[in-house]
């Protein structure tokens, strides 16, 4: 918030937009969307290492390894491919509540509980500030986010036309 404006925000601090976005820009799990590529890819690529955990010995129930080797490695490929999507999902939708909570005209807010909300019209500098930081700094979040999606998508595809040439 800008110290020397003349506006009394009533919202209080934790739920404030910008407050909002500082804390889940440094939280763990989100943190990971703000890495540079090369992190951010590694990170994923651990996520599904560690969903094999789960998908390997499901694949091997359905495809013993020692006779179908292909089919077993598509198919725990596509099972750990769950839990990075999973990820990716809760990301987005993080990362979107925060962009809709800037990109809006008016907070809604609840002063000690869930049964007293109101409602506070941003200032015209605090709605540009806003818009500036959904602009520059979370869309590209979104982006990436999206083409993680799309990439995913591309690889289950892949592996599906593999699957139907064994």
């Amino acid at each position: 918030m800008i110290e020397s404006s003349p506006y009394v925000c009533p919202v209080p601090t934790e739920q404030q937009p910008l407050n909002e976005y500082e804390e889940l820009k440094a939280a763990g799990f989100f943190k990971t969307c703000t890495l540079n590529w090369q992190q951010y890819i590694t990170q994923l690529v651990w996520i599904w290492g560690l969903s094999w955990l789960i998908a390997g010995p499901v694949a091997a129930a359905s495809f013993a390894p020692h006779k179908h080797l292909m089919q077993f490695i598509l198919c725990g490929s596509a099972g750990a491919s769950v839990g990075v999507l999973l990820v990716l999902v809760r990301m987005y939708l993080g990362w979107s509540y925060i962009k809709s909570r800037l990109t809006t005209a008016t907070i809604f807010y609840e002063e000690s509980g869930w049964y007293d909300g109101q409602t506070w019209t941003k200032p015209a500098e605090v709605k540009s500030r806003d818009l500036l930081i959904a602009s520059y700094q979370i869309q590209p979040i979104l982006q990436r986010i999206q083409q993680s999606f799309i990439s995913l998508v591309l690889l289950l595809i892949a592996g599906t036309v593999v699957w139907n040439f064994l």
